[in-house]
């Protein structure tokens, strides 16, 4: 049966996939195994289970004993019923290895550069970065860095400050750190587009987005 895709209120609803958070166009799920050998063996079941079923996700293994899982269906450009199902059968091998989940530590960052001619400014990135180009946004070839994407301005911006960092979050967590940023000095741009983002600023007007997929128009 082919995969369809899955948009993020459509995922919401699914069961069996409580361990799992949609961030920008990938699902993404976080396990404390216990120890690092406990760690990796959750890795090799995973790759088994990937491998079986012919869709591979992106894992990260980390000292103690972490193991970070992103899932989407790059022939689609976006969470599919595939990445579902691939879920559901790693949040099983999860729990029968003792790993715990740890589903609000799913996040992603991005940088954003305000421009007035993008199509002018993107090439200059993409060389400096040593990034390429994937309709539009920067991406890091290695998937290490941030994603770059531009955003077009009406008009020249007369202050320096032209880039900010978004910050995408599970959709739970999201205004716990819109509190935090604000009990740390920050303050409240701009909630127009909330849930979707809070625009914030630190005490000398640099800004940062917190961003979920909720609200998206």
């Amino acid at each position: 049966m082919a995969s369809e895709p899955l948009p993020p209120s459509r995922f919401a609803a699914l069961d069996g996939l409580d361990d799992w958070r949609y961030l920008l166009e990938s699902i993404h799920a976080t396990f404390d195994a216990g120890s690092y050998p406990a760690a990796v063996a959750l890795v090799v079941a995973v790759a088994e289970a990937a491998e079986a079923a012919h869709h591979h996700p992106d894992v990260d293994l980390r000292y103690p004993g972490t193991v970070r899982v992103a899932l989407t269906t790059h022939a689609a450009g976006a969470v599919t019923t595939a990445d579902a199902d691939l879920a559901r059968t790693i949040s099983a091998l999860a729990a029968a290895a003792g790993a715990v989940a740890q589903p609000t530590r799913a996040e992603l960052t991005e940088l954003a550069i305000d421009a007035m001619d993008i199509a002018a400014v993107r090439p200059f990135w993409a060389a400096v970065l040593g990034y390429r180009d994937v309709d539009g946004s920067l991406v890091d070839p290695l998937g290490r860095r941030p994603a770059v994407w531009f955003q077009q301005m009406d008009a020249p911006r007369p202050q320096r400050n032209r880039l900010h960092v978004d910050v995408v979050v599970a959709h739970d967590v999201a205004e716990e750190r819109v509190a935090a940023a604000l009990a740390a000095g920050g303050t409240l741009v701009s909630d127009d587009r909330a849930r979707a983002w809070w625009v914030l600023a630190d005490r000398e007007g640099n800004e940062a987005c917190v961003c979920t997929w909720q609200d998206r128009r």
